[in-house]
């Protein structure tokens, strides 16, 4: 009994830390959202700022945060062949370690966007470091390799030559990885801790820039991982790919689904908001709305409310009708998904403007800052604290 208790209190014990981490692309259920966090409205040199850091290289991938760590991915090179993995201290900003590996597949991309394209992913006691190369590089925390998958070497005609940044997730021991393009398409499952292939699934033929989302158990609903392409929605068992249910709609091809409070909002159709029962896998329709087509980031829901940002207009809808309840413009092209922490949704553009949006009946821009470099990867929010990655560096926004 003593031994099960023991267990029992390491599962709270991990699952607590879990959900204190921004362990994955959007941070926990990737849903955007830090309620309780208390972020500062405006920051400069010198003020709100506890550190930056430089991060060598090129790279549009989010940070995620994990023990207390930040973990952001690069490459170098004349053609992108050099994949980097660094860990950062989350209090100090102090470098902990730097790995540095090979490229086994196709790196070339978008000038834009960049091999170190996707979000990495963690379950708390490793890290799945994914690259546009579809290289998948496992790690420990302390930067130990556990294993490494050039999935590309095993499927060479997979491969999008303006890039890929579909970020992986993780969902017991299995992580999954989408690769969706012209050539060879597919998902697959890969064992967290072998690097094994659990299952591989062919996928449609053509360019997806989606992100899986994982979707949490519910009633007689198990956890499954969905898959977004542009001919509709495919949920899966994570350990097997037993294929649980299909919806078909035409989906966007870059940003990804959501799910929040037991609905799941899909970029589709504008946004098209399907129900889940906890009796049956098959999801119902809701509602669809044209007027809330996001544009390139993915749309974030809280408190009742949904949000998508599209040419520089950020919209507020009713999550329980979809009725647009408001608009506000903001400046510059966005590729980041926003981020909600407390009252406030911290939207930034492509240029390193940082739009802050007081919310409530309407949308009230409350400040704007300068991070005075681009940025293209969603921020990671943990405690009071926001980690924003601009072009060359790696950023602390907290009040001291």
């Amino acid at each position: 009994m003593r031994s099960i208790a023991f267990v029992l209190i390491g599962l709270v014990f991990l699952s607590t830390q879990l959900a204190a981490d921004w362990p994955q692309f959007r941070g926990p259920n990737s849903g955007s959202v830090a309620a309780s966090a208390k972020l500062p409205t405006d920051w400069s040199d010198g003020k709100n700022v506890a550190w930056k850091v430089d991060v060598p290289g090129k790279g549009v991938s989010g940070p995620i945060v994990v023990g207390g760590r930040v973990f952001v991915t690069s490459d170098e090179g004349a053609r992108q062949q050099m994949l980097n993995v660094f860990c950062f201290d989350a209090e100090s900003g102090e470098q902990i370690w730097r790995r540095t590996f090979w490229a086994t597949g196709r790196t070339a991309t978008h000038p834009t966007s960049a091999n170190a394209a996707p979000t990495p992913a963690s379950d708390g006691e490793r890290v799945f470091a994914f690259f546009s190369s579809n290289d998948l590089i496992c790690l420990d925390l302390d930067g130990n390799l556990q294993w490494y998958r050039g999935l590309a070497f095993d499927y060479p005609k997979a491969g999008n030559d303006i890039g890929m940044s579909s970020s992986p997730v993780v969902s017991g021991e299995t992580v999954v990885v989408q690769i969706e393009n012209q050539g060879d398409s597919f998902a697959a499952g890969i064992d967290t801790k072998t690097g094994e292939t659990r299952w591989r699934m062919e996928r449609p033929t053509g360019a997806n820039w989606s992100s899986p989302v994982v979707l949490p158990a519910g009633g007689k609903r198990g956890e499954s991982v969905l898959l977004q392409s542009h001919d509709g929605l495919t949920a899966v068992e994570p350990m097997t790919g037993e294929v649980l249910w299909r919806y078909e709609t035409q989906c966007s091809g870059i940003p990804s689904s959501l799910m929040s409070d037991g609905w799941l909002l899909v970029p589709s159709n504008g946004i098209t908001a399907l129900k889940l029962s906890d009796e049956s896998n098959s999801p119902e329709l809701a509602w669809d709305e044209n007027r809330l087509r996001p544009g390139s980031p993915s749309p974030v829901a809280h408190d009742g409310k949904v949000y998508v940002l599209a040419s520089g207009v950020l919209k507020c809808g009713d999550l329980e009708s979809g009725d647009v309840l408001w608009q506000l413009r903001l400046a510059g092209q966005h590729w980041a998904t926003p981020v909600i922490a407390g009252e406030h949704l911290y939207a930034i553009n492509a240029d390193g403007t940082a739009h802050v949006v007081k919310l409530g009946e309407k949308g009230e821009l409350a400040a704007t800052n300068e991070f005075g470099q681009g940025v293209m990867g969603t921020p990671a929010i943990v405690g009071d604290a926001m980690f924003v990655r601009t072009k060359g560096q790696l950023w602390k926004i907290a009040s001291p």
